[in-house]
């Protein structure tokens, strides 16, 4: 035996290095194809990914408004016409129902315009919520893409923003990272610190989801991370050449179109996520209530704090309306995921979401096909699990809008 291990690595000795990153590739490029594939069998070239459209009751729900009031609105010829499927009902647009809502909006009186069509008054400053935490795995994309999607359903103007290099919000919202996204369309594009430097609405992106754009990402925002010390070692010393204010800098040209920007942050702290904490009027960290994931978040805690400290001598302001901790992938039947959120629940308090996130199967079998649950519709998937889960989902998303709410002075 000893002598068989010899011969082999001996043979081993004999293949050159190149090897290792040759296979490496490959085995990057087989992956790469078949993912291409299994997308493109999904959503061929020829056709966009779009959204269902919703029923009449699922629609007034949306607007806050009676079934009943609907129904009238159509029969006088005031608004938008649905469509109308073969079992009769009626079926809206998400396009459409934003058409109502100005409509609702315009003939209303005072706040109850606001109901109806929630987009920023003046003085309510741009809300950037930041969805971070060091450990990948931890639901963070997932979670900015309901989030997203939830605020705009309810009719605010959401721009959500990759700034992970694995770009699976991309991906989740029909860009593909690898072939839809060319060079210099990222957010890198708006932050890079060379003459190739473009306005951020340049890149932005609509989605088929009405009232949601996106800012794409791909392997290209890692640049950020490699000409950033260039920059800093360069002398340059004027505020537009601090990489802690560029992404601020960024938004700050889309600003009057959005009430909100959701950025879905990349699991580690380098520059790239420090720009976007610091650009971040709140921040949400995601935190599977499981010990290891406990003992990661306490060093991403730690971690932040020294770093936004150096920002903040640095001359950095910090401001944040709000920072919540939020339980993914939570199972109330599991015993020591229940002590660790006690655990946490009585250490942080108020800053843990009241609603956790649950496990639920309905949000991985909608994930397969890169859809959301807000996207995949009830009658895809088992109704019971189904329920449940969009009743976790928009508990979560609700306590979130009602701190967005607040922070603008709205009760």
């Amino acid at each position: 035996m000893k002598v068989f291990n010899v011969s082999v690595a001996l043979e081993h000795s004999r293949k050159p290095a190149a090897d290792v990153d040759e296979t490496i590739g490959a085995q990057a490029e087989l992956l790469s194809a078949q993912l291409h594939a299994m997308s493109e069998a999904l959503f061929p070239p020829s056709s966009r990914k779009t959204l269902r459209r919703f029923t009449s009751g699922e629609a007034a729900r949306l607007m806050g408004i009676s079934d009943s009031t609907l129904r009238k609105m159509t029969l006088a010829g005031e608004g938008p016409v649905p469509d109308v499927a073969s079992n009769g009902r009626r079926l809206y647009t998400l396009g459409q129902i934003n058409e109502i809502r100005q409509m609702l909006a315009s003939s209303a009186r005072g706040r109850g315009s606001i109901e109806f069509v929630p987009h920023r008054r003046p003085g309510e400053h741009l809300q950037v919520l930041a969805v971070t935490n060091f450990k990948g795995g931890s639901g963070k994309t997932t979670t900015s893409a309901h989030l997203a999607q939830y605020l705009a359903l309810q009719g605010y103007r959401v721009l959500a923003v990759d700034l992970d290099p694995q770009a699976s919000l991309s991906a989740l919202l029909g860009v593909l990272p690898e072939t839809d996204v060319p060079a210099n369309e990222t957010l890198y594009a708006a932050i890079r610190y060379d003459e190739q430097q473009r306005p951020l609405r340049e890149v932005v992106r609509q989605t088929y989801f009405d009232g949601l754009d996106l800012v794409p990402g791909n392997l290209e925002l890692m640049e950020f991370e490699h000409t950033t010390p260039k920059a800093l070692t360069s002398g340059e010393r004027s505020r537009d050449g601090l990489f802690f204010t560029r992404v601020a800098s960024a938004f700050d040209d889309v600003a009057d179109r959005y009430d909100v920007v959701v950025i879905d942050c990349p699991p580690q702290l380098g520059f790239l996520t420090l720009s976007g904490l610091c650009a971040a009027t709140a921040m949400i960290v995601t935190v599977h209530p499981q010990m290891l994931d406990v003992a990661s978040m306490s060093q991403f805690l730690l971690m932040t704090r020294d770093l936004l400290g150096v920002v903040r001598d640095a001359g950095g302001e910090l401001k944040y309306d709000f920072i919540r901790y939020l339980f993914t992938r939570y199972e109330p039947q599991d015993a020591p995921q229940t002590k660790v959120a006690a655990l946490l629940r009585n250490l942080f308090d108020d800053y843990v979401l009241t609603n956790p996130m649950v496990k639920s199967a309905a949000v991985s079998d909608a994930g397969l096909s890169k859809q959301t649950l807000y996207e995949i519709g009830r009658e895809n998937l088992t109704r019971s699990t189904f329920d449940r889960a969009i009743e976790a989902l928009d508990a979560v998303n609700g306590e979130i809008e009602g701190l967005v709410k607040a922070s603008w002075g709205r009760t």
